[in-house]
């Protein structure tokens, strides 16, 4: 219960401070955008291109990983590109001030990046707990625990069984006529049986 509170929290926050990183990084690339020459609707869609591709990425890359395979090779170009973007374009939008004013208005776009793969974590570190190993999944595969998985006895083994087992209860041992009839055998079988296989 402790384990699930405290991911839902994280998840909540990390949640929370993406949103508004996205936010403040979408103003910054809107602006630098509409001051190189686009406007209305291109300036307005262009910054979602980026942190959507960031997005993209990261979700082929978690689902990958839940499926125990390698992450796509376009799919970790197109994550490291969009970071790059998003980032320099946030950083371009504050040079005007300065050093300090590039690394303010670059902070959302890091906080950005960082939520989303913060997510990614809690979203893979869930499916982890969740989901049964591999090695699980073979055994219970291989070696079903239901009581149709046991091998089944032959009357004769049955009997056998039946009879030794009895050697070690408080009372008498099992009869040979109690076992025939039990088991539908000939009684002289039945003493054959254990004539046979107990133990002198």
């Amino acid at each position: 219960m402790v384990d699930r509170l405290t991911r839902i929290t994280t998840a909540l926050a990390v949640i929370a401070v993406a949103g508004v990183a996205a936010i403040i990084s979408y103003r910054h690339a809107y602006e630098l955008v509409r001051s190189h020459g686009e406007a209305g609707t291109t300036a307005r869609l262009v910054p979602f291109t980026v942190d959507g591709l960031i997005w993209a990425a990261s979700m082929v890359i978690l689902d990958a990983s839940r499926r125990k395979q390698p992450a796509p090779p376009l799919a970790k170009w197109s994550l490291a590109v969009g970071i790059v973007a998003t980032v320099g374009a946030n950083v371009a939008h504050g040079a005007s001030h300065g050093g300090m004013g590039a690394l303010v208005s670059a902070w959302p776009a890091l906080a950005l990046v960082g939520s989303f793969e913060l997510l990614m974590t809690l979203t893979r570190a869930a499916a982890t707990h969740t989901a049964p190993s591999r090695d699980e999944q073979r055994t219970t595969t291989e070696h079903p625990q239901s009581p149709c998985s046991e091998v089944a006895q032959t009357p004769e083994q049955a009997v056998l069984a039946e009879y030794l087992a009895s050697l070690d209860g408080p009372g008498r041992p099992l009869s040979q006529r109690y076992l025939a009839e039990k088991h539908n055998i000939d009684r002289r079988k039945v003493r054959k049986i254990i004539i046979t296989n107990t133990p002198k």
